[in-house]
């Protein structure tokens, strides 16, 4: 079976190696069929010192903590800017 993975912009990154991601989901509300946006917050090892603000890729991963569960793969802000630095 494979992991999950979810992307999420990192709202905190206080802890020594552990960040909160928010991951933001549109549902549409059943009577209303307005589109609602909730977000899920979960706690993340990172290994990979991301900044506040970031959007990363995160993936399920054993218990690291007692509720870190997730692991942060990918910081897509950082890999971004880099591209475009090597283009110029």
């Amino acid at each position: 079976m494979s992991k999950k993975k979810l992307e999420g912009k990192i709202l905190s990154n206080k802890m020594q190696k552990t960040v909160v991601v928010g991951v933001e989901v549109i549902k549409e509300h059943p009577i209303y069929k307005k589109k609602i946006t909730r977000t899920r917050r979960f706690f993340a090892r990172d290994d990979l010192d991301s900044k506040v603000g970031d959007i990363v890729v995160m993936e399920e991963a054993r218990p690291l903590g007692k509720r870190v569960t997730w692991r942060v793969l990918e910081n897509l802000s950082s890999s971004a800017k880099n591209e475009e630095k090597k283009e110029k």
